[in-house]
């Protein structure tokens, strides 16, 4: 057998093999029934004291969903097949790392959140979970307002990191 030969049966025998045992590079949502089509992300619930982070929240998921692919957004709750929904349970921020004479230097800003992704026909509930915890840092600055602009830019990239993990999720029936 020529190499050419050789390069090809492996190839075809690879293809088999990795088709064959059901792997692939991302989850689809086929657990979830077809007929559910356009999803609504409601505005979470916040708990917190941190202002907007309701909006970042809702922003994020609707992103995730759109381009996840599987669904389209729809306008309201009344035209949706499924909802999105949820409460911002907890929003803390600590202390990561200090200089050499005991003053923070980086930051790490936390939240916990509570997350529903249910169908409303027969409101069954095909996903949950009640404490996804996302984590963050930042670097404090000289300046208080940079250090809140760093703040500030985390928290949006952990809630973007959390509509993300929960997206995969969902699509994924874990």
């Amino acid at each position: 057998m020529t190499f050419p030969q050789k390069h090809l049966v492996w190839t075809i025998l690879l293809t088999i093999i990795v088709c064959g045992c059901g792997y692939r590079f991302s989850p689809g949502g086929e657990h979830i029934d077809q007929t559910i089509q356009r999803v609504f992300v409601e505005k979470f619930d916040n708990y917190t004291s941190e202002a907007d982070l309701e909006n970042y929240v809702q922003s994020a998921f609707i992103n995730e969903i759109r381009q996840g692919g599987r669904f389209d957004m729809a306008g309201s709750k009344e035209e949706a097949d499924a909802v999105v929904s949820g409460k911002i349970l907890r929003s803390d921020v600590s202390h990561l790392s200090y200089t050499d004479v005991d003053v923070a230097k980086e930051n790490r800003v936390t939240v916990t959140m509570e997350i529903t992704f249910k169908e409303l026909r027969t409101g069954q509930i095909i996903w949950n979970n009640n404490a996804l915890t996302e984590r963050e840092a930042f670097i404090v600055a000289g300046d208080p307002g940079r250090t809140e602009a760093n703040r500030k830019n985390a928290l949006i990239k952990l809630v973007k990191d959390m509509a993300e993990r929960a997206h995969r999720s969902i699509m994924s029936g874990f």
